[in-house]
């Protein structure tokens, strides 16, 4: 037999590597309803064409006195939106799956209390997610920490 023979029937085969290989990188899924674990906010990640987005359920400070009546979106730069309420907007969009990183980045968080909008990343650690916003470096941002709701 030739060398070049000998290694072709050593090597595994090209379709054995291809499904390893796209498992190692492959996220896990987080979709679904979670909850912060200080009970401040609830949120909604669900897929959107090949990232994830987040909606607002329900946030302390996106509600009324009252708890329930969702606030109006009054600080939003675009003037067309400040009447709508705060309920189910989507606050969350295009996080992306990072393999080298294991988690979602290139997001962004959109708060309505304020109007401003935040860079942000998620990973799942441990069965948590936890959410990092920030403005420039993600070391001057602040991370909440979600646990999933079961449903």
């Amino acid at each position: 037999m030739t060398t070049a023979l000998i290694m072709l029937s050593a090597a595994p085969a090209p379709a054995a590597i291809l499904p390893a290989a796209a498992q190692a990188g492959a996220p896990p899924s987080i979709a679904g309803v979670w909850e912060a674990e200080d009970g401040r906010m609830k949120i909604e990640m669900f897929e959107a064409g090949g990232s994830y987005s987040g909606r607002l359920l329900w946030g302390r400070r996106a509600v009324e006195a009252d708890g329930r009546t969702f606030k109006r979106d009054v600080h939003n730069p675009d003037p067309t939106l400040r009447g709508r309420s705060l309920e189910r907007i989507t606050i969350l969009q295009n996080l992306k799956w990072d393999a080298k990183d294991a988690r979602w980045e290139g997001g962004s968080l959109y708060d309505g209390t304020s109007g401003r909008s935040l860079s942000a990343h998620m990973r799942l650690v441990q069965g948590k997610l936890e959410m990092r916003g920030y403005m420039g470096s993600p070391m001057l941002g602040r991370t909440l920490v979600f646990r999933r709701v079961p449903g």
